[in-house]
């Protein structure tokens, strides 16, 4: 029966049911990993940003206006082959940027999930893990 309120318990299934805890031992270390699950989750959200700032930078201002809209305004002359190179570096940090996305939502769901598990123990464990992935991550922010 699953339980639908939180308790203090050494066992639990997490995530996947190969995933049993079934001891102190145990459920210290699946704390600890979800734990540091939730600080790469909140590393990632800072990465996401600063990559998405790399983009930004990356791309010529006089050009990035006409990669966002679409229009092909300068396609012809000597410009083309410039303006082709730019729209390729763009396309791959925009591909890198959906894919650092992808696997933050994965890790997102699998802690959530974790949660679902209504243990007390494993709860702590991801609330202490999103502050420390915080504390840690959120300077990375202000430096350049």
């Amino acid at each position: 029966m699953l339980q639908m309120h939180f308790i203090f318990s050494d066992k639990a299934v997490l995530l996947f049911d190969f995933w049993r805890v079934h001891s102190p031992t145990g459920m210290a270390l699946s704390v600890l990993v979800v734990l540091l699950l939730a600080i790469l989750y909140e590393g990632i959200k800072v990465g996401k940003v600063k990559l998405f700032h790399k983009t930004l930078e990356n791309l010529p201002n006089t050009s990035s206006q006409q990669l966002i809209l679409g229009s092909d305004q300068d396609s012809t002359g000597s410009g083309s082959t410039s303006a082709n190179g730019t729209r390729l570096r763009w396309f791959l940090w925009y591909l890198g940027q959906s894919l650092v996305h992808v696997i933050q939502v994965v890790i997102g769901y699998f802690v959530m999930l974790a949660v679902m598990s209504y243990n007390t123990w494993i709860f702590l464990g991801v609330v202490l893990g999103s502050a420390v992935g915080y504390y840690l991550a959120y300077p990375l922010l202000n430096m350049t």
